[in-house]
């Protein structure tokens, strides 16, 4: 599996690359957002890690710049800008997952693992899901609405397999926590709250019928009516 990391700062960089390889990853490195943007551009990752704060280009825009040109690759941010506004702006300019430092390393490896699985992995036999006017594609990893295409990240098109999947039920959040990110967050991380107004966005806004809605003190459930 072959994975770019985007650091500035050559012992994190390092430890990055070391610890990578030694969990049998292909490891490429670079210093800088325009460096980064060339290796992204031209190669094909399995997954590709950000620091936010690089020189010349800096990790939010490379995000932005990156899905341009690969929309499906998983991409996942490393920071030291922890607050919800930082997470939201990620979020928002296509990033999949967001990891503060300093983290564990076992973690990161787990937030890795989660992405490049659900990206790839994902079950060819049943190949698209439905409920009502909303389809899933998991071959082609597309959705649509009313038959035009919605442009999701991989991390937002697992939130919504897994919605569609579990279609009429309501899921905790601990449970989408648990199912889609395959690892269990503190109970005042609100990542799975920041992640279900962004899929509402993309799929509810423009539209009258509502499919997500909120269970007041128990969680989520998609469903048309």
């Amino acid at each position: 599996m072959k994975i770019l990391v985007v650091e500035d700062e050559p012992k994190v960089a390092d430890f990055l690359k070391s610890g990578l390889e030694e969990a049998n990853f292909d490891v490429d490195i670079c210093f800088d957002g325009e460096m980064g943007k060339k290796l992204a551009s031209k190669n094909n990752y399995d997954i590709i890690l950000l620091d936010v704060i690089i020189p010349y280009i800096n990790g939010i825009e490379l995000c932005k710049q990156i899905r341009e040109v690969k929309p499906n690759v998983p991409i996942l941010l490393l920071t030291a800008l922890g607050t919800t506004e930082d997470k939201l702006t990620g979020f928002d300019a296509g990033a999949d997952d967001y990891l503060v430092k300093p983290f564990e390393f076992k973690e990161l490896l787990a937030r890795i693992r989660s992405l490049t699985k659900r990206i790839n992995g994902i079950s060819k036999t049943i190949n698209v899901l439905k409920v009502g006017e909303l389809e899933l594609d998991l071959n082609k990893k597309v959705a649509r609405r009313e038959g035009k295409d919605i442009d999701l990240t991989a991390k937002e098109f697992s939130l919504l397999e897994f919605l569609m999947r579990s279609k009429g039920r309501v899921v905790s959040r601990a449970e989408i926590a648990e199912k889609v990110w395959e690892i269990t967050f503190d109970t005042g991380t609100n990542v799975v709250d920041v992640y279900i107004n962004l899929l509402r966005r993309k799929i509810d806004k423009d539209f009258t019928i509502k499919y997500i809605h909120t269970r007041v003190g128990m969680g989520y459930i998609l469903n048309i009516d």
